[in-house]
């Protein structure tokens, strides 16, 4: 089952997204979309319109939000640690989203931490 995934500004690498898009999956990134500097709540209102599931580095921000407007299509948090060798790596994001889905979790209205599924 591929991902309908709208990658935030601070995790739309080059690599990520062509290697999501390998897997099948349909990515936008926040810049094709035309969003580039937008707020947060901009950013998820466009994720609802356009029934995607957010991918974000942006957690703090995107779990209020969360909380403030809890149906939506999913958020994928992937959370960042000051020590840097425990931070995911493409691969990792890659597994982690391989492993959620396969898990058979709902995504709609949930906000997950992928970095739970890095196994």
């Amino acid at each position: 089952m591929s991902l309908r995934l709208l990658i935030d500004e601070d995790t739309q690498y080059k690599a990520l997204v062509e290697t999501l898009r390998a897997l099948s999956h349909d990515v936008l990134t926040v810049n094709e979309a035309g969003l580039s500097g937008q707020k947060d709540p901009l950013i998820l209102d466009f994720a609802i319109h356009n029934n995607r599931v957010l991918l974000t580095r942006n957690c703090k921000d995107f779990e209020i939000l969360h909380q403030e407007r809890v149906d939506h299509p999913g958020i994928l948090g992937i959370y960042q640690d000051r020590n840097h060798s425990k931070d995911m790596s493409i691969k990792d994001i890659v597994r982690a989203i391989a492993n959620l889905q396969a898990s058979g979790c709902l995504l709609a209205n949930q906000f997950i931490a992928l970095n739970h599924w890095n196994y």
